[in-house]
C-alpha cells in the first residue's frame, strides 16, 4: 500500500532560491559600490567552490558562522592575490549579507510547482541558512505565503542532516514523518538527513550529478509533478 504524503518540506538555497545567481548579483553591486577593482567572473570562479567548502565545514560543526563569513572571502581574495585587510573583509562580508536577500531569482518552475502543490499538500521549509536572511529571501521573492512553517538551524540548534532539525520541523508542522517528503539539492544534508529521520526524499539534481540508483531525483522542479 502506497504511503500517503500530506506534508512536503523544501530546502531553500539551491533548490527554490537561485543562490548562485543572486550571490553573483550581490557581489556585482558590492564591488561597484565600494570600488573593489576585481573581475567578477574571476572572483566567482574561486568563490563558488570555496563557499561550498565552508558551508560543508559549517554544517559539520567545524567552524562558526563568523568563521564562515570571513574565511570564504579571505581565501578567495588570497587566491586571486588581491590585497585587502581584515577590516575591509569583515565590512564586505556584512554588506554581502545585507545585499544578498535583496535579489530574488528563483529556479525555473518554482512558482508553478508551488502553485501545483499548495492545494494538495501542506508545504514547509527546512533550511540551514540564517533565520533573518532566509526570511528576507522568502519575503523578497514573494513565496513566503506558500509555506505553513519555516524551520531553520538557528531555532533547532543543529543543522541538517542532524535528525533533531527534522524532528523540530515535524513538531512545528504537526506532520508525521511517514507522511512527509523532503526535497533538496544536497544529498548528504537534505536526502540522507531526511531518510535517516524517517522521511521520504527527492533530490533536486539540477546538474545531473551521478548519484546512487536508489535515490529518487528530478532535474527540473516541474518533474516533481510525476512524484506528487
Amino acid at each position: 500500500m502506497k504511503t500517503i504524503i500530506t506534508d512536503v518540506f523544501f530546502d531553500l538555497d539551491h533548490t527554490l532560491w537561485d543562490f548562485e545567481k543572486n550571490s553573483a548579483l550581490a557581489f556585482e553591486t558590492i564591488f561597484k559600490n565600494y570600488q573593489i577593482e576585481i573581475d567578477l567572473d574571476k572572483f566567482l570562479v574561486h568563490y563558488v567552490p570555496i563557499n561550498l567548502k565552508y558551508w560543508e565545514m559549517y554544517r559539520t560543526e567545524q567552524i562558526t558562522q563568523t568563521q564562515l563569513r570571513y574565511g570564504r572571502l579571505k581565501d578567495t581574495f588570497d587566491l586571486i592575490q588581491y590585497q585587502i585587510d581584515d577590516d575591509k573583509i569583515n565590512f564586505l562580508s556584512d554588506k554581502y549579507i545585507y545585499y544578498l536577500p535583496k535579489y530574488n531569482h528563483l529556479f525555473d518552475g518554482t512558482i508553478e510547482i508551488l502553485e501545483y502543490l499548495k492545494p494538495k499538500y501542506k508545504l514547509h521549509i527546512i533550511t540551514n541558512g540564517f533565520a533573518e536572511i532566509q526570511n528576507n529571501k522568502l519575503n523578497n521573492a514573494n513565496i513566503n505565503h506558500y509555506f505553513q512553517t519555516i524551520t531553520n538551524s538557528e531555532m533547532a540548534g543543529v543543522k541538517k542532516p542532524n535528525p533533531i532539525i527534522f524532528q523540530h520541523a515535524l513538531v512545528k508542522s504537526k506532520a508525521k514523518k511517514e507522511n512527509s517528503i523532503m526535497i533538496g539539492d544536497c544529498i548528504e544534508a537534505d536526502i540522507y538527513g531526511a531518510i535517516h529521520s524517517g522521511f521520504d526524499a527527492i533530490l533536486f539534481n539540477e546538474h545531473k550529478k551521478t548519484i546512487p540508483e536508489n535515490i529518487k531525483q528530478v532535474h527540473h522542479l516541474l518533474e516533481l509533478k510525476e512524484h506528487l
